[in-house]
């Protein structure tokens, strides 16, 4: 693949990724709202993470064509859809017969998946802006 093509798959794994951790931030507020009363913050929750959730695939997708080769780099971006489907999983009551506590990962996974953006959208920001600097 085009040194270009892989440019632009950075770019598009790059603004995902931040995409995915002001997500985390939404759903954290929303959550809160829910929780000090505001009972139409829990459906804005839900919604914003089903949201949020099929993004983090869209961030794989593109490390396909950002990475691919650069199989540890793919790996991180894939850690993002594979814990999100699980804390999703953890959020279900009815269909996980599990204790609060088992439950309480949900909020947990969520702190994994913004640390893991994050990081994401740090390297990218790096390597858009040395892979910018040299080619002007």
């Amino acid at each position: 693949m085009s040194t270009d093509a892989r440019r632009i798959f950075t770019r598009l794994r790059f603004l995902l990724a931040a995409l995915v951790v002001i997500g985390v931030f939404v759903q954290a507020y929303l959550i809160a709202a829910y929780a000090f009363g505001e009972v139409d913050a829990r459906d804005a929750h839900e919604s914003v993470g089903l949201g949020v959730h099929g993004i983090e695939t869209l961030v794989f997708l593109a490390a396909l064509g950002a990475s691919w080769g650069s199989w540890g780099t793919v790996g991180l971006a894939l850690a993002l859809p594979v814990i999100g489907t699980i804390q999703v999983g953890l959020a279900d009551r009815d269909g996980l017969d599990a204790s609060g506590w088992v439950h309480g990962l949900h909020g947990l996974l969520a702190l994994v998946v913004l640390v893991i953006a994050t990081i994401i959208t740090h390297r990218d920001a790096r390597a858009l802006r040395v892979s910018g600097t040299s080619s002007t």
